[in-house]
């Protein structure tokens, strides 16, 4: 594993250059204050009318129309949603100078062709892994979070040494950046996605608590059991790693671990597993996330409704409520 950190880095590449940040969500907004607090030159490209331009200049961030940002910088970050790209792209290449460094901070829109990017611009990535709002507040606490970072086109011969440079700035130095491709890190974080954190697991607790429900557990005392221990495991994982967290807890829980768990995740999910990598890897989800913003992003909005409205969050908030009072 390659493996830098702070002391292996040379800022020096980004002295004197503008960086524009393309996106004021999750980690455009986290990025930009990384980047202003250690001293680098930086601007927010914004629409015309948008709500963000106030908060970002409330915190003491240089704002732009996007044309204007772009065509003043020599590094472009694309951090506004993936999906949106490929517009996005072809409404600033003519105001990209000649040489610039353009930069992501996921694989996706570059590894399934959302964006063909000019030949001569440097192309190269640097994808903290995390959201926003634990970058900045990592940042803050004098911490980093670990990041990818991978050069696609090194056009000038600084695209590596400009990479480095950027995220020592959003304190991914702190912490380590390894080296990874822009498909690897796509195909990686899409199947993740879909398949562990962010798809399979959220599913298995609903699963736990709709099983107990129905199994005559209150709600409460479900909820309890199938997600308020989730944050215990992901901190003693954190701590101690998997074989760690095995060996923390009481033997009965351990115990259960080892009977359960692989009648949880058997061959057959393990198959559906390999199933959505090589879905990822050809293209598929890349087309379903270009359906989704083409019809208005239907689908989610109706699954944001209605898992607003399921059993479990009416019983999260109760809980709540409970702490509160």
């Amino acid at each position: 594993m390659d493996l830098l950190r702070d002391a292996d880095i040379d800022p020096a590449p980004l002295a004197g250059k503008r960086v524009a940040i393309l996106g004021y969500g999750n980690q455009g907004r986290a990025q930009a204050l990384n980047l202003k607090d250690s001293g680098i030159d930086v601007v927010v490209g914004l629409r015309g009318g948008s709500g963000s331009t106030r908060e970002a200049e409330a915190n003491g961030l240089r704002t732009a129309l996007i044309e204007e940002a772009v065509g003043s910088a020599d590094v472009v970050m694309m951090l506004a949603p993936d999906e949106t790209h490929a517009s996005l792209y072809q409404e600033v290449e003519p105001q990209l100078r000649d040489g610039a460094a353009l930069g992501f901070s996921h694989g996706l829109s570059v590894r399934f062709g959302f964006v063909d990017p000019r030949p001569d611009l440097d192309i190269f990535m640097v994808a903290p892994k995390g959201p926003g709002t634990a970058l900045r507040s990592l940042y803050e606490q004098g911490k980093g979070m670990i990041a990818l970072w991978a050069v696609e086109r090194d056009a000038t011969g600084d695209a590596r040494d400009i990479a480095l440079a950027y995220g020592r700035a959003i304190g991914c130095g702190r912490a380590g950046l390894i080296a990874s491709n822009f498909a690897e890190e796509a195909e990686a974080d899409l199947f993740n996605e879909q398949a562990v954190v962010w798809g399979g697991v959220p599913e298995l607790l609903i699963a736990g608590f709709e099983t107990l429900v129905e199994g005559g557990i209150s709600p409460e005392v479900a909820y309890l059991e199938c997600v308020g221990e989730l944050h215990l495991i992901a901190e003693l994982i954190e701590a101690c790693g998997i074989a760690g967290m095995r060996e923390a807890i009481s033997n009965t829980a351990e115990l259960g671990a080892l009977l359960g768990g692989r009648r949880m995740v058997d061959e057959g999910v393990r198959e559906r597993m390999a199933e959505v990598l090589r879905e990822v890897r050809a293209g598929r989800f890349a087309d379903e996330l270009k359906a989704e913003k083409a019809n208005a992003y239907g689908r989610l909005e109706a699954a944001r409704s209605e898992a607003r409205s399921a059993l479990v969050e009416q019983t999260r908030r109760r809980l709540a409520a409970t702490d509160e009072s």
